[in-house]
């Protein structure tokens, strides 16, 4: 266990962002499995944005890789097309 002032708060603080990421990171997924699971290609031309802005943030936040957002944004615009 830590034994100074900084190191406990550190401890606290990396706790509290890991379920922060956490949880923006899982409601990321859930929304693009939505976003697949659509067969009307209106509805998922109105969710697509919603989910690249969050893809977006993920990857502003270093949550994910650059090129994963990338990746992921590249495989649902192709979907959404193929629609």
């Amino acid at each position: 266990m830590a034994n100074h002032k900084s190191a406990l708060k550190r401890i606290r603080n990396s706790e509290t962002k890991r379920l922060r990421n956490k949880y923006q990171h899982k409601t990321t997924r859930n929304a693009i499995k939505k976003l697949r699971e659509l067969t009307d290609k209106s509805e998922a031309e109105k969710a697509y944005p919603a989910v690249v802005s969050m893809i977006d943030k993920l990857a502003k936040r270093n949550i994910i890789h650059n090129n994963k957002a990338s990746n992921l944004k590249s495989g649902l615009s192709k979907f959404v097309a193929a629609l």
